[in-house]
């Protein structure tokens, strides 16, 4: 065919989605937007000439509380919530989630998979409790999404491998949480110090615990990936927990690594929730634990580390494993500060985010009196259920970014310091920003010699999906 004079003199433009959330208004399609010339001073430098880390996936965590509130709901309605989480294409595309050992601060209450006192042999061992919750719970996700992966981490080892011989570590604060955990003083626990019971028989038992855990969890047809020694390894809390040192997990780990090599699963440290890298160091400190070690875990006031763990130790992969989880209220204020955190892990080497409670009640409140945020809420008296800001949140970026894609870095020399941007596989740009302001904003953003000039809405989270180069 001979085309027609001047057809190919010169190429359309390039159109950029864009989509918009506020405090009102989630997830509104704007106007596509076209890249046009450099006429002023750009507002943000998308280096698109270079590239950070890789992003392995975005999740959240499967608790027993979420399938619970989610069982409130009709079969229909569920698996819309489902769907919109897991399917691809749908919604948030989740292919990265977590899971516990056992009970977690979630649960509808304590249980190990084997609580008969002094069963070395792990002759009483057992995942049928989780065949109520967590397994349908994952199971349904699987159906949507079938390249899942999962990792798991133990809030409590059995309460007979510890030293004060309880799940938890800490008594309930009065006035703040009006739970009895069954705890008594002389039991209480103390950072720095191992609640974990040191003897060898104890460390090969619970190393074979995780691994009859992970050969239950298969039989199943449900495959951990990876696994963390403990979640939250300073922390002496009144929910599960178990406080470690390093020298403890290094000793831990080192009958650990061998028991998942066998078995395909990697195994990372964590959760660090300090802002100490000496902590990790401390493990690293053993050749033959740092040996054992694929990456490593951090939540909440861990963040401090990110940049220095990253530093340090760039042979070592970072999650971000546990957004801190607000108050119950899901409201605009945290997702604010959702937001906060997202950027900060992602600019200092995160390859993975993960959300934590999919869904709770209205009120958010844990069997041990902790209110916290999820994606969804139900209100168990109308049994309905709406999506909460956060989920909007996460949804703007784990909606557009791709598995394997990196994160690009930005300057600005305006003080524009509001964007994350990744470079998906197919080589779309993903480029998202957030307006704090309580008016208008418009921004110049320099992507590969053209600018984007879009005035973002007051206070509100914008992405644009700007599609590949044209091959020449």
């Amino acid at each position: 065919m001979t085309p027609r004079p001047h057809e190919h003199d010169q190429a359309a433009p390039a159109e950029v989605t864009w989509v918009v959330t506020t405090a009102t208004a989630p997830w509104q399609t704007r106007e596509n937007l076209a890249l046009g010339p450099v006429t002023a001073m750009p507002d943000v430098f998308v280096e698109t000439d270079k590239a950070a880390q890789v992003v392995e996936g975005f999740g959240a965590s499967f608790n027993e509380l979420g399938w619970t509130s989610l069982a409130l709901l009709t079969d229909g309605e569920r698996a819309q919530i489902l769907d919109e989480l897991f399917t691809p294409g749908v919604g948030a595309n989740l292919t990265l989630c977590r899971m516990p050992v056992g009970a977690n601060d979630f649960s509808r209450d304590w249980y190990s998979y084997d609580e008969v006192d002094g069963d070395l042999a792990l002759e009483h061992f057992s995942v049928e409790h989780d065949l109520d919750t967590l397994v349908p719970f994952i199971r349904a996700a699987q159906e949507r999404q079938p390249a899942l992966r999962l990792w798991a981490s133990p809030w409590s080892p059995p309460s007979w491998m510890k030293t004060n011989g309880h799940y938890a570590g800490a008594l309930p604060m009065p006035g703040i949480q009006d739970v009895d955990n069954g705890l008594r003083p002389d039991q209480v626990g103390r950072e720095g110090t191992d609640m974990f019971r040191l003897e060898e028989p104890y460390l090969q038992a619970y190393a074979a615990y995780f691994g009859r855990f992970v050969d239950a969890y298969r039989e199943l047809g449900i495959d951990i990936g990876m696994v963390m020694p403990q979640n939250e390894f300073n922390s002496p809390q009144v929910f599960p927990s178990c406080t470690w040192t390093p020298q403890g997990l290094a000793r831990f780990i080192r009958h650990l690594g061998p028991q998942m090599r066998r078995r395909g699963v990697e195994v990372f440290l964590g959760t660090l929730e300090r802002g100490d890298d000496a902590l990790v160091q401390g493990v690293l400190d053993d050749p033959e634990a740092a040996a054992e070690l694929a990456g490593v875990g951090i939540q909440w006031a861990g963040k401090a580390a990110v940049p220095f763990v990253h530093r340090d130790h760039p042979e070592l992969r970072i999650y971000q494993t546990e957004q801190e989880c607000g108050d119950g209220l899901n409201d605009w204020r945290y997702c604010r500060y959702a937001w906060g955190l997202m950027r900060h892990y992602f600019s200092h080497g995160a390859s993975a985010y993960m959300y934590w409670n999919v869904s709770l009640l209205r009120g958010g409140l844990s069997r041990w009196g902790w209110a916290q945020n999820s994606f969804v809420t139900v209100d168990a008296q109308s049994r309905t259920y709406v999506w909460n800001h956060e989920y909007h949140l996460l949804k703007h970026v784990s909606h557009f970014v791709q598995v394997g894609a990196q994160v690009v870095p930005t300057v600005s020399y305006t003080g524009f310091e509001n964007q994350l941007v990744f470079r998906n596989p197919d080589g779309t740009l993903v480029v998202v920003v957030h307006n704090p302001e309580p008016h208008e904003q418009a921004v110049r953003v320099l992507v590969g010699g053209q600018v984007l000039t879009p005035t973002l809405p007051a206070d509100s989270f914008s992405t644009f999906v700007v599609p590949a180069p044209a091959a020449d």
